[in-house]
């Protein structure tokens, strides 16, 4: 069985995190501080900027009435960019699949959420793994019985993870910006590419290592966790290209977007290229569950029939996944 992809969708909101506005919080950081150990230059937020330069997020309970977009909005954005991308229309899709690091509801799904947004009555349920919550739902619906599936499903992954920091804590402060990703999968038809060689595991002993408490603020032991990270991603990335890469196919690299030096040390060590690696967290930050699919969504047009993009997710848990991205039809 053959889990395919037919089209990417992507959504980040307009109000935006310069490096420039995080110097005017006056929390000990500047331009310099930041690129050198991060690499972000821009966050997106769907909170409003002057209810972050007021009151710092210090009370996260006031971020949901300061957000000027719910995550059920974000992802219907994107599922609207992924289905246009088809040409199909939101009464084609026959199952929605949602992933978050942070859902805004407890209660219903953030799916049934996404679901109602687009105006569609389908069986809608949440698959979250934080971070690695797309790539969960890919490896969920690919053990799947096809039979059992609707012609197509709509995994959809959001997150407004600036919703959870505490803009006097600059180490989170620089990290986060909120995004959307939403796909077009089918077991039934062929698509553009096909998803091949997922993987998903965890270490849950080491899930205190990074936390968003229901009631609180992002938090993580911040090397421990990029040295989990790098690892992950490395062995990730040195799996997938020594059971599927071909020769006569361009062996791309799209990594979980925590921040631009991790993606760059991954690089080097694992020889990729800088013209098979592609990343936004320059421009975008660390968008959390979406972050891969974004990237891969943005320059939708641009991949060709040969194609192969090794996509691996790290995130809490402790957990990390991992899938090749075929394009074309040689699956």
């Amino acid at each position: 069985m053959t889990l395919w992809l037919h089209a990417l969708g992507h959504s980040h909101p307009e109000n935006e995190i310069t490096n420039r506005f995080l110097e005017g919080l006056d929390i000990g950081t500047n331009e310099q501080w930041i690129m050198d150990r991060v690499g972000i230059r821009s966050r997106r937020t769907a909170l409003d900027l002057e209810y972050i330069r007021a009151t710092r997020n210090a009370d996260v309970r006031a971020a949901a009435e300061a957000s000027q977009m719910s995550l059920a909005e974000q992802g219907a954005n994107a599922a609207r960019m992924a289905l246009e991308r088809t040409g199909l229309e939101p009464r084609d899709i026959g199952m929605v699949v949602f992933g978050s690091s942070a859902a805004d509801w407890c209660s219903p799904a953030e799916a049934c959420n996404v679901a109602r947004a687009l105006d569609i009555d389908v069986p809608a349920l949440d698959i979250n793994s934080a971070c690695t919550s797309f790539l969960a739902g890919v490896h969920m619906l690919s053990m799947m019985d096809p039979a059992k599936l609707p012609r197509f499903v709509l995994l959809v992954a959001a997150d407004s993870l600036t919703k959870t920091v505490d803009y006097n804590d600059r180490a989170a402060a620089v990290l986060w910006g909120d995004a959307s990703a939403a796909a077009v999968v089918s077991t039934h038809e062929a698509g553009r590419a096909a998803f091949l060689g997922s993987e998903l595991d965890s270490r849950p002993t080491a899930g205190d290592k990074v936390v968003v408490p229901r009631i609180g603020f992002f938090a993580q032991e911040g090397r421990t966790v990029q040295t989990f990270a790098i690892k992950k991603t490395r062995e990730g990335y040195e799996r997938l290209r020594s059971e599927l890469a071909r020769p006569e196919r361009p062996f791309h690299f799209v990594g979980h977007q925590a921040n631009l030096r991790m993606l760059e040390n991954v690089c080097q060590h694992c020889d990729i290229p800088p013209e098979l690696h592609h990343s936004n967290a320059e421009w975008f930050g660390n968008t959390g569950a979406p972050s891969s699919a974004t990237v891969i969504s943005q320059r939708w047009e641009k991949w060709d029939s040969r194609d192969d993009v090794a996509v691996i997710g790290v995130g809490a848990g402790l957990t990390w996944s991992s899938y090749l991205l075929r394009f074309g039809q040689s699956a």
